[in-house]
Order: structure tokens, then sequence, then C-alpha cells
């Protein structure tokens, strides 16, 4: 079931938001999502939190300081999504502006698996040679991997975002805002975010060296188009730090400073850098990138991400559209199999979804474990062969549900069932044994059974209510894409009964719409839905500028209707 909600808007932070000279329904829009400040919505870099906050953040620095100054050779292990392709690229482009010898590698996750593992290390210290490997958007698991390392006499420089385990590995230095003890109060930056900070830091360090000054010194601001793309693509909760990191990217990109990888993504996927958008970063050029770790090998984001050479950005950029157009192949395929497996499937009986097929290729399992729990609304994990008997799994959850948390419980109630897992409250992956899996879908769904209401497994679309009569426009339009939305930060979502004057099906896949409140005419689409609505429907909706032949119209994009 799905039902139309209205977001609580308290009173006096929308006062205390129009006073601070904010648009009538922009203060309404900014207090039902927690915000009370005008200073809040800051985008400027001076109101960025200070890197100091984070632990261990110093330290960092004045290793990374001594170790450029004693020509030390790093090695960046990257991930292979594409926030660890920002991370990488924006730690190789930052460390090299500012002089460190350094390289990068990125382990086939097909071969290597996930983290810093002994045998990424081996990988490393044959073709690297590094004295220092500095991991970006993972590590904060690698026990054995940073003790590999140690043993070769290869020191370790943890950088991460991800939800620590019981243990920390007993790297030289780890800098992450989610690890114990640390009070840096933006606990979701994404992986880039948190390589940008340390970069920051090392500036600092050397500038207090007397290396350079504040007008000599790197810019360091030129990478902000690399981090906002991770940021968004992650989908990490754009807090107000995470807003200004995302609202500076999209500024200059808009103004056509960036990397020739990333405006090489906006004109492969037909978009607009002009006019870069959140929903471009996460919808367009994010793909595109994700595809190459899921299908192939990320390093060809990651070239694309550091080339300064226009035509090979745009060869590369051409050839990650490719991979991303086979992973949609594959997707639908997969996607198919699993309906078939879940044919009988009665979601009144059941809390978690869990699918296991043996033709499935396990780099877009995720991907089909979140439309499956988009179409479902369950906690779902996907899982493919992964050889040697063991298969992997991908998950992705609803709100009240933490995923890493449930199989940590998985773990201790069923030991030995789950080889590895990780990841956060919203998505994680793990591996097991191929004839566990029957006893894993078991012990997670009686975690589902405990930990999950009915009104928890009820889809609910949350709006903000009417829309005032006179903001239908495309000026309106304009301002709200003005705001930096996204996860954590809902997009304006609006809600209001309509007259159903028209309505027809179009390209068998979606319904036309022709609505009307108080005399005046609305069209509007409902994409991927084709059942009839009634004389009268309640209508959730976003504002769309629609542009055909020229002529830009307000459209109304339907994210869910019932009759009235």
């Amino acid at each position: 079931m799905t039902r139309i909600a209205i977001r609580p808007c308290p009173q006096r932070e929308t006062d205390t938001l129009l006073q601070g000279g904010i648009h009538p329904v922009l203060a309404r829009l900014f207090a039902a999502r927690g915000l009370s400040d005008p200073g809040e919505l800051s985008s400027e870099l001076a109101a960025l939190m200070q890197p100091s906050g984070l632990l261990h953040i110093d330290q960092a620095a004045v290793f990374l300081a001594d170790s450029i100054a004693a020509g030390k050779r790093m090695c960046i292990v990257a991930d292979y999504d594409c926030d660890g392709a920002t991370a990488c690229a924006t730690a190789l482009r930052g460390l090299r502006a500012l002089g460190a010898k350094v390289d990068f590698i990125v382990p086939n996750r097909f071969e290597y698996g996930y983290g810093l593992t002994p045998e990424i290390v081996e990988l490393t210290a044959r073709e690297k040679a590094p004295d220092i490997i500095i991991t970006v958007d993972n590590g904060i698991a690698s026990i054995e991997g940073v003790e590999e390392a140690k043993r070769r006499g290869i020191d370790v420089v943890v950088t991460d975002h991800h939800l620590p385990g019981d243990a920390l590995p007993d790297a030289r230095v780890i800098v992450n805002p989610n690890q114990p003890a640390c009070g840096f109060p933006s606990k979701h930056l994404a992986g880039v975010g948190v390589v940008f900070y340390v970069l920051l830091a090392l500036r600092a360090e050397m500038r207090r060296r007397g290396l350079f000054d504040a007008q000599t010194q790197p810019k360091l601001d030129s990478l902000l188009d690399l981090v906002a793309l991770g940021t968004v693509a992650d989908v990490v909760r754009l807090d107000t730090n995470n807003r200004i990191l995302v609202a500076q990217g999209l500024k200059r990109m808009r103004a056509g400073r960036m990397h020739p990888g990333v405006a090489a993504l906006f004109r492969v996927s037909g978009r607009a850098a002009r006019t870069a958008s959140p929903f471009d970063l996460g919808f367009a050029l994010g793909p595109r990138l994700n595809a190459a770790g899921r299908l192939e090998d990320m390093s060809l984001g990651i070239e694309c991400l550091v080339t300064d050479d226009e035509d090979r950005a745009w060869e590369l950029a051409q050839q990650l559209n490719d991979i991303n157009l086979k992973r949609r192949e594959i997707e639908a395929e997969m996607q198919d199999a699993a309906l078939l497996h879940l044919d009988d499937f009665q979601p009144a009986d059941r809390t978690t979804i869990c699918v296991f097929d043996e033709s499935w290729h396990q780099g877009v399992i995720g991907i089909v474990a979140s439309r499956l729990k988009e179409r479902f609304y369950r906690p779902t994990i996907t899982f493919a062969p992964a050889g040697d008997g063991m298969i992997k799994g991908s998950g992705r959850s609803i709100p009240g549900f933490h995923l890493r948390d449930a199989l940590d419980l998985v773990s201790k109630r069923a030991p030995g069932v789950i080889d590895k897992f990780g990841g956060h409250a919203m998505a994680a992956g793990l591996s097991l044994r191929a004839e566990a899996f029957e006893h894993f879908c078991a012990a997670f769904e009686a975690i589902g059974q405990s930990w999950l209401t009915e009104s928890q497994l009820e889809r609910v679309v949350e709006t903000d209510g009417p829309l005032e009569d006179g903001c239908y426009t495309t000026q309106f339009i304009e301002l709200l894409d003005g705001q930096v939305w996204g996860q954590g930060f809902a997009p304006p979502v609006f809600c209001d009964e309509f007259r159903v004057l028209s309505q027809r099906i179009l390209k068998d896949r979606h319904l036309k719409l022709m609505l009307e409140k108080n005399g005046v005419r609305y069209d509007a689409i409902w994409f991927g839905h084709t059942d009839a609505l009634g004389e009268r429907a309640r209508v959730a909706f976003r504002l769309d500028a629609n542009e055909y032949n020229g002529v830009t119209r307000v459209q109304l994009l339907v994210e869910h209707a019932e009759s009235a």
C-alpha cells in the first residue's frame, strides 16, 4: 500500500526563515526539512566546517607533509564506485598539486573483493612499490590488509566514511568521521568529502611550514566538481556541510569550470552543464562511472576524471557510456528473472526479500536490489555466484531498518552463516557459502519480523502539501532549481486535489493527464503507470519545466495519485 502524507512544518522555524528574507514557500519547505537558521542556507566555502574537527586529521597532515618532503612514493587504493573514483581523482590531483609522488591502483572487484585486502596489498607492492598506501572510500574494515602492509614495511593512511566494525585496523593514521570518538558534526561526508578535507588540512600544514602562502598555494577549490559528483552519486545525506560542497561544485560546472572528464560525461549523457543539477549528477553522470566498476574496470572511470586531454576524456566518456548501455541490458534481464522468482511473493506474509540466481552478474545485483526494494517496499538483498561455492549479496533497505546492523545481528545469532559483510543503514554487501543461502534468508527474515511494524512496511509519499496558485510558474521552478536538494533534504513534492479533465496512455507505459484546479488547467504525466483515475484525484507531484518546440511550459510530474 502507498499513502500520501504531508510533512509537518513548524511555524516558529518558518517565521524565523521568513524574517531572514527567505521566499515564503521556500521558508516552509526548509522548515519542514529541519532548518531554522537562515545561516544554514549559506553555500559559501567560508561556511564549511573546519577540518580540525575531524579526529586525527592534523596527524594525517603532518605525516603526509613529512612524506612529501622526504620524497616518499604514495599509492592510492581506490574503491570501484563513483564515490571511490571521484575520491581517487581528487586525491591524485590534490596530492600532485601539493608536490607528492603519487600513483593509484583500483582493484578489480571480481578478483580482489572490497577494501584493502592482503591480496591487494601484495598486488600494490608488486606493481607500484609504494612507501605509503592511502585508501580512499575504503579501509576502515581492512584489518588483515593493513597488517600485511605493515609486514611489508608500507605505512597505511586510511581515509573512509563507512561505519567501522568492532575493531579498527592498526593503520598509521585513520581519518573517518564515523570512527569512535570523532566529534566531527557532519557524519555524512562521502569518501570524496573525507579526502578533500585531508587535502585542506595538508595544505594548511604546508602553509604553516612556509612552503607557500595564501596567494601562492594550490587552489583546491578546483576539485569541487569531483567532490560534488561523488557526494551526490553516493547518496549520502545532504546535511548543511554536504550541501555547501555540492552547491560549490554545481556552481563551477554551470560556469564551465570543470575537469575535462566531467564535461565529457555531461556531453555523452545529453545533459547541459550550464544548468547542472544534483539530478544530473545522481542519474546521468554517476551511473556512467559506476557502470565501469560494475562490469569492467573502474580505472577507465578514474582515467576519465584525471586526464587533462579533452579528446582523451571524450573517448573515455564514450566507452563509459557504452558500458552503461550494456549494464542496462543486463539489469533489465536480471529484473525480469527476479520478478519470476518472486511470482508467488506475498508482501503481507514477508518483511524482507532475498533472491539468488545462478545466471546473475554480481556487478549489477545492487541495482536490481534497489529496483525490487522500490517495487515491493521491503529490505531486499539480491545474490549472484562469486566462484568457489560462494555467493555475493548486495542489499538495499527502507527507513527504519538499518541494514548493516541487521547483518551484524544475523552474524551473531547464526555464527558462520555470513562470511563477510559491511555497509551502511540503507545499503550493504555480504558474501556467504551457497549452501547457507536458505539459512541466511530465514535468519534475515526473523530480524525483519522483530524490527519492522506494519506501518513501517507501508510506502509513504511525503509531500509539502498544496502549492500556492501563483507558484505554478517557470520562475518559481528556477527558484527551486537554485537550491541543492537530495538525500536527507528531499526535493519538494506538493499535493492537492484536482479535477481530471482527460487521461490517455502514452507509449503503452505512461499516463498523460490534463488536470484542473480553480479554473486553471495543468498538463501532467505519471511515468510507469497506466491505471486510470476517477473524475477527481488527489495528486502528489513535482514541478517540471517542459520545453517543446522552443516553448517552456509548467508540467506536473506525478509521484502518486489516488481517486478522491
